[in-house]
């Protein structure tokens, strides 16, 4: 035991963690911590421009690493500026802890203000109740160690998440003697990782039998680490794999059964093949709305198994025939081992022919590419261009669809988005905390000009603190998501939708001290992507298309989701 203040016990706690950085902004009731944090040379402090871009930063540092993110906010609104980041991480099951200063709580010789509408109070653990795993309000100095470990534990275990933890301001300054234990105090907490072998046994049946397998795979896999044991399992039933949104990366998009993402704006291979299919095998998937449409009529042919570790996502959105409840990679692993047993070897010829033909026929992929400024030529040219190991980030809208269609994700975590919450603005802050988990690796933010504008402030994160990434600018002037919604839905009557030239793109790089460049070609699109690589500083590309180019969705007939039209 040693004596030391509440926030010398959080670093400490922090440090066993293995933590390396916080992203976070300064205020007065986190004082105390940042004080603590002066001089210390095992943690980085990185300085966002805005608490949300420490959150996305956050999120970002902990997708590309596997490892927990850490962000730190002051009270009131530093702490409610981090709720839609967490809301975020939530949503798409990553890992963070979120640190809040808070006014002070009763105890010796201070007076109490929680609870009194104190300058700069918000009760942020009834705020984000709902969207963090659990929320910590330690009151004395002794409990912050046992709230740390049991933060990292919950945010990292069983289906990942945020966990906030609130540290009123006299508990970050009182003393006392502070034990360090590996104690967790997470009563009824225990994820099931182990799968019932039963239910093992029965789906390597149905699988075995299967005339028509497909493999639906999602983020789960990603987390769970399960890319190999999916490719085996692939291999084995010569099944095709379509992936969620959340699962880009899990399946080797240049993989033979790759059918890439399904869903909405999805490949039309990957939709037309999922009402064909007899067996369906979904691994680490919700079954989200963008990814099933009409849930009456998804994969209605075929029997449906599901793993998860979360069992509240059991039969929520799609009744499934067959339930497994845990670990992706432990089930995968026991699966593959089961159906080896149970399999006919030589059957699946007439399905592996369909998979080729489905895949010629109607993917966006296979047709010409087009050699103007349009987003299909653009994200083809920018995966040659890339390494393997480059990690993608995008932000949301027309942007994020044109990614999830034209640009190939190799392995697992090196395409990273806002998923769930669909959040504007995510993209090039969860960039900064990419490069800081992965400082080797090329990192390129996706952007759509909208979304871009609503968090471009972190530019003066990223060149005052070193951390220099790519932000490819897909600038249509125009809000183009909603842009092509109006022009489908609403009879092409625009509201609040045209941007405008404002800003120049370039010229604001330059403003941060960034590097700012125009690419009006392919060719100079080239040259820009090839000059940014190799850059220092962050670089923004700004490239102009079209404001009436659309997301096309090329969706088949008769596999459940709306006929549309448009250009690519």
């Amino acid at each position: 035991m040693a004596k030391m203040s509440g926030a010398q016990a959080l670093l400490e706690s922090l440090e066993r963690e293995k933590v390396d950085v916080i992203f976070g902004i300064l205020g007065g009731a986190i004082l105390p911590v940042y004080d603590a944090l002066c001089g210390n040379k095992k943690i980085r402090h990185i300085l966002a421009r805005h608490e949300q871009g420490a959150a996305h930063a956050a999120e970002g540092y902990a997708r590309a690493s596997g490892r927990a993110g850490v962000c730190m906010a002051t009270s009131g609104p530093g702490a409610t500026n981090l709720v839609t980041g967490i809301a975020n991480a939530y949503m798409d099951s990553s890992p963070i802890i979120a640190l809040t200063g808070q006014v002070p709580s009763s105890g010796v010789n201070t007076s109490y203000m929680i609870g009194r509408d104190a300058f700069q109070e918000a009760d942020i653990i009834g705020i984000t109740t709902a969207i963090t795993k659990y929320n910590y309000q330690p009151r004395t100095v002794n409990e912050i160690p046992i709230a740390v470990k049991s933060a990292f534990y919950l945010a990292t275990t069983g289906r990942p998440g945020p966990v906030l933890i609130d540290l009123p301001k006299n508990i970050q300054s009182a003393t006392a003697e502070v034990e360090f234990t590996d104690k967790i105090d997470v009563g009824g907490y225990k994820p099931v990782i182990e799968p019932d072998l039963a239910k093992i046994s029965e789906a390597a049946s149905m699988l075995a039998k299967a005339e028509r397998p497909i493999i639906l795979a999602g983020g789960g896999v990603i987390i769970a680490g399960a890319s190999d044991e999916l490719t085996q399992m692939s291999d084995l039933l010569m099944a095709p794999v379509a992936t969620t949104f959340m699962g880009k990366g899990a399946f080797p998009e240049c993989h033979p059964l790759s059918l890439g993402s399904i869903g909405m704006h999805g490949n039309p291979a990957a939709n037309k093949l999922m009402g064909e299919a007899d067996v369906l095998l979904a691994v680490g998937t919700r079954f989200s709305d963008r990814a099933t449409a009409n849930l009456d009529t998804f994969a209605s042919n075929a029997k449906k198994i599901q793993i998860d570790i979360d069992n509240a996502e059991i039969n929520k959105n799609i009744e499934v025939d067959l339930p497994i409840i845990g670990d992706a990679k432990v089930s995968l692993k026991l699966l593959h081992a089961a159906v080896s047993k149970k399999l006919q070897k030589g059957e699946g010829k007439a399905w592996t022919k369909r998979v080729k033909e489905a895949k010629e026929q109607l993917s966006p992929l296979m047709k010409d590419l087009p050699r103007d400024l349009v987003p299909k030529a653009l994200l083809t040219e920018l995966r040659k261009l890339l390494p393997e190991s480059a990690i993608v980030t995008t932000e949301v809208g027309q942007n994020q669809m044109w990614s999830a269609l034209y640009f190939k994700a190799l392995k697992p975590r090196t395409f990273i988005s806002s998923g769930g919450l669909g959040t504007m603005g995510f993209g090039f802050p969860a960039a900064i905390g990419a490069k800081v988990a992965c400082p080797d690796r090329a990192v390129v933010d996706i952007a759509g000009d909208g979304s871009f504008i609503m968090t471009e402030q972190e530019l003066a994160c990223s060149v005052t603190e070193n951390i220099p990434v790519t932000v490819i600018v897909l600038n249509n002037s125009v809000l183009g998501m909603v842009a092509q919604w109006q022009r489908m839905l609403y009879k092409r009557r625009y509201m609040a939708v045209n941007l405008g030239k404002t800003p120049d793109f370039v010229k604001l790089a330059e403003a941060y001290g960034a590097q700012g460049l125009r690419a009006t070609s392919i060719e100079e699109f080239h040259k820009a992507v090839n000059t940014a690589l190799t850059s220092k500083v962050t670089t923004v590309i700004d490239v102009p298309i079209g404001s009436e180019t659309d997301v096309v969705p090329f969706v088949p007939p008769g596999c459940g989701l709306p006929q549309q039209k448009g250009d690519y």
